[in-house]
């Protein structure tokens, strides 16, 4: 686990299953513009719990790490989740960064948080290179906590995600591990 005083990050297990279907079932509705379109069955725990056991195989074969956010002062309730997915390792030791958060938690710093967190985690733990984050230019919250974090903008991919039935522009934020460059040249 990871954390603050504010906030643990902690990894996937099944275990969480039923929090978070809660997590998304009150979330619902704040999150339809952000996201792919849902079936019904996605609310429940038991389609939960399949995530959640992809997400654990994800972390076991070293693809993806994915984290759910609890305040320290209610342990058992999620409010959120981060992860850094599609992993790849090698020459490029890159991933893509992806967050979400519960809408009664937005603008108290807890996503800012998180991504220093989880970002530290990357760079240190792991020795990545490289962190892309894609965000809808109209997410204005999210491209802030980037902004924040030291993530730069590289440009815009055009109709890069479909997100609720539509083909959405994202801006591509990216933060570098400069502390793997200290013995290479430019």
């Amino acid at each position: 686990m990871i954390g603050n005083e504010l906030i643990h990050l902690v990894p996937a297990d099944v275990s969480l299953a039923g929090s978070l279907a809660d997590y998304y079932i009150r979330n619902r509705e704040f999150l339809r513009e952000f996201e792919p379109a849902r079936e019904e069955s996605f609310f429940t725990q038991d389609h939960q719990r399949g995530i959640l056991e992809g997400e654990v195989r994800a972390r076991e074969e070293q693809r993806g790490y994915r984290f759910y956010i609890c305040p320290v002062e209610e342990p058992g309730r999620i409010i959120g989740n981060i992860g850094l997915n599609n992993v790849v390792w090698g020459a490029f030791r890159s991933c893509f960064l992806g967050y979400k958060l519960d809408k009664d938690y937005i603008n108290r710093g807890y996503m800012t948080m998180a991504v220093n967190l989880v970002t530290d985690y990357a760079f240190r733990e792991l020795k990545l290179h490289r962190i892309e984050g894609n965000i809808m230019p109209k997410n204005k919250r999210s491209l802030r906590v980037l902004e924040k974090c030291g993530y730069e903008n590289e440009g815009l991919a055009k109709y890069y995600l479909n997100i609720n039935g539509a083909w959405e522009d994202h801006i591509h934020m990216v933060k570098l591990n400069f502390a793997m460059h200290a013995n290479s040249e430019k």
